[in-house]
């Protein structure tokens, strides 16, 4: 028995270390931009769109809503017709991912949006798991 334990040791020793609990390879990036006038640009809209793999329109209608602010997309950049906090904004689009992108059971980012009826389902590629998406834009 006790060679069996000194392989196991001696294989967890050898064995990757796994991620630590709040450890995640998903990060949503922080908003990158100015003040011009009454304006907030938003300069890498389009970035945090891809990273969260979403449409940027449903992105932008999201944070429309949210901020309540009117905006438009402009090239790669977001022009919204308010002065804002980037803590606000970084605020919005964490809830957005919280909401539309990160699944609830598994907590990885490995999802999609698809209709279901005239429900929003939440599917995740990960785990396989299905949830109703509770806001709506």
């Amino acid at each position: 028995m006790s060679s069996y334990d000194q392989l196991l040791k001696q294989a967890l020793e050898k064995a990757p270390k796994s991620a630590q609990v709040g450890d995640s390879r998903f990060e949503i990036p922080k908003v990158k931009g100015h003040i011009q006038g009454n304006k907030t640009i938003l300069t890498n809209f389009q970035v945090i769109a891809q990273t969260l793999r979403r449409d940027p329109s449903h992105l932008l209608k999201f944070l429309l809503r949210e901020l309540a602010t009117p905006g438009e997309v402009d090239g790669p950049r977001l022009v919204l017709n308010r002065k804002l906090s980037s803590i606000l904004i970084n605020q919005k689009i964490e809830k957005y991912a919280n909401n539309f992108v990160i699944c609830k059971e598994c907590k990885k980012p490995d999802t999609k949006v698809e209709k279901e009826g005239d429900f929003l389902m939440l599917k995740c590629g990960a785990c396989g798991a299905k949830h109703p998406i509770n806001s709506r834009i």
